[in-house]
């Protein structure tokens, strides 16, 4: 399985071509637009998002309902584009140095000024942040929606909430009051900050409200749970095979996010190892399985059957209703940066992402190690290797 995706912010959509989802897996619109709705509707959000009622089209791959096995084609229509059809036209050939909404002053932390340099963009830095704009991020959690639903027939389930904003954290003790994934989501899906309770809820917007009041932008981290992944998933042979990293490299690449750990994560530093490692047990039922999971569900690069605890950091947005100085790249002069529309925070939407990634991840690893073609022979196959792993 691979995607690609393609769109501007303010062009006409944003477009995603998945190839290498087995055919007979049922996939409606409702699926994906669920998924959509959940990204748009979080705390910290910003203008953009009561303009964008974002709706998938399928155009290729999908019939009656059920995906064929060949290229899936998703699009999602951008309603702004209306307001910037002149300035993001693909046709008509206009005069940079003339441009409305021309952009000369990169914005700090962000790709403006090196994507401008690398690109040889000297004119207008709009041709750089249509692309790096986080709305492409749209795309990727209708894939993701796509990957959760192959993932749902095997088993899996995938979900993530919000651990901290700004200086607030959520309690991460909660947890241990949920038996299930679905427990945990229905609690956090309460929320538009994606956390736990209502008192943090209510810190957590307190903060967000603050910061706009500000003109300044907040980050935070969230967490990803994957539960039914079986054991044996990734590989040891070499760096390029290890699961883990995959997932690392998948939530980097989002934007904003700035780092990423498993399980316990970088408090592991100050454990020893016989407070740190998983201890193996054996079980008719359950065949083998660890008493704890302080190493988030991997190891040697590997699922280890235990749930997979992934979490992500986000940076604070670099736009700045109170920005930041920067320099003219035409003049050389010292200026404030530009402004943009923009989110408070990402960490609300950041968590569906993030979850979308994995899910990807995920689906990715599964269908590069069983058969690809048919969903009906994939669970079958995978049937007979959980079996294999308990047996073991």
């Amino acid at each position: 399985m691979n995607y690609i995706t393609a769109g501007e912010s303010h062009g006409p959509q944003e477009t995603a071509i998945i190839q290498g989802i087995p055919a007979g897996l049922t996939l409606t619109t409702a699926d994906i637009n669920k998924e959509l709705a959940r990204r748009q509707k979080a705390y910290g959000r910003g203008q953009r998002q009561k303009i964008e009622t974002d709706q998938i089209e399928f155009l290729s791959g999908i019939r009656h309902q059920v995906t064929l096995g060949s290229p899936i084609t998703l699009v999602v229509k951008n309603l702004d584009y209306q307001n910037w059809q002149e300035i993001m036209d693909p046709y008509q050939k206009i005069n940079l140095n003339n441009s409305r909404r021309q952009v000369l002053r990169p914005r700090p932390g962000h790709a403006d000024l090196v994507g401008a340099m690398k690109y040889r963009q000297h004119l207008d830095l709009r041709n750089i942040l249509e692309r790096s704009s986080a709305r492409e991020t749209t795309m990727r959690v209708a894939v993701g929606a796509v990957a959760k639903k192959l993932l749902k027939e095997l088993g899996i389930d995938i979900h993530g909430f919000v651990s901290q904003i700004g200086s607030i954290k959520t309690p991460i003790s909660l947890l241990a009051k949920y038996h299930t994934l679905d427990q945990v989501r229905q609690v956090s899906e309460q929320f538009l900050t994606r956390t736990l309770d209502a008192t943090t809820d209510k810190a957590m917007k307190a903060a967000i409200d603050q910061a706009k009041k500000d003109g300044d932008t907040l980050g935070g981290t969230v967490c990803v749970l994957a539960t039914g992944v079986m054991p044996g998933l990734g590989s040891y042979v070499s760096a390029d095979t290890k699961l883990d990293a995959k997932i690392a490299q998948s939530l980097i690449g989002i934007n904003a996010f700035k780092g990423v750990d498993f399980g316990f994560g970088f408090a592991n530093a100050d454990k020893k190892g016989s407070e740190l490692m998983d201890e193996i047990f054996w079980s008719p039922k359950r065949g083998f399985y660890r008493g704890s999971n302080h190493l988030g569900g991997f190891e040697g690069g590997m699922t280890t059957g235990e749930m997979i605890v992934v979490r992500g950091l986000i940076k604070p947005i670099p736009t700045l209703y109170q920005p930041l100085r920067s320099v003219n790249i035409q003049t050389h002069q010292e200026q404030k940066a530009s402004i943009e529309r923009s989110d408070t925070t990402a960490v609300t939407a950041g968590a569906v992402i993030a979850e979308s990634m994995v899910a990807i991840v995920l689906a990715q690893e599964i269908l590069a190690q069983f058969d690809t073609n048919s969903l009906q022979r994939l669970k079958e196959q995978v049937a007979v290797y959980r079996q294999e792993i308990r047996d073991f």
